[in-house]
């Protein structure tokens, strides 16, 4: 079954199984490993998975739980670059497309693609 709406709750469910793929994947796995550890269990990646979830419903509801700025951890990070993002937004959209119905789908890839646009700016990319 895919979701029609957004909520919190299927946010979590989907910021759990994008991640679950990050760390199998052979480009981008270390950058999130070296900063969070390779368990999701842990109380390091369990921080990251609730504050993305907040991030993601302030950027798909209403909801404005989230307070930071989402730039600010990557500056320091050695070895991003546009290709990083470019499998980031892929397993993103594959996550998104196995979740939501197409048309909830697209609001999650438009602002995934804007953010990544964005971060590539940002740290001049």
């Amino acid at each position: 079954m895919q979701y029609q709406t957004i909520t919190k709750k299927n946010i979590r469910i989907m910021v759990d199984r994008f991640y679950s793929s990050v760390l199998k994947d052979d480009l981008i796995a270390d950058f999130f490993i070296e900063k969070l550890g390779d368990e999701m269990i842990s109380d390091e990646w369990q921080h990251h998975l609730n504050l993305l979830t907040d991030f993601w419903a302030s950027m798909t509801t209403a909801d404005n739980s989230y307070n930071g700025t989402p730039i600010k951890p990557h500056l320091d990070m050695q070895g991003l670059n546009r290709e990083s993002f470019q499998r980031w937004l892929e397993l993103f959209s594959q996550t998104i497309d196995k979740l939501y119905e197409e048309e909830t789908a697209n609001i999650f890839k438009t602002r995934g693609e804007m953010i990544a646009k964005n971060f590539i700016k940002q740290l001049k990319l």
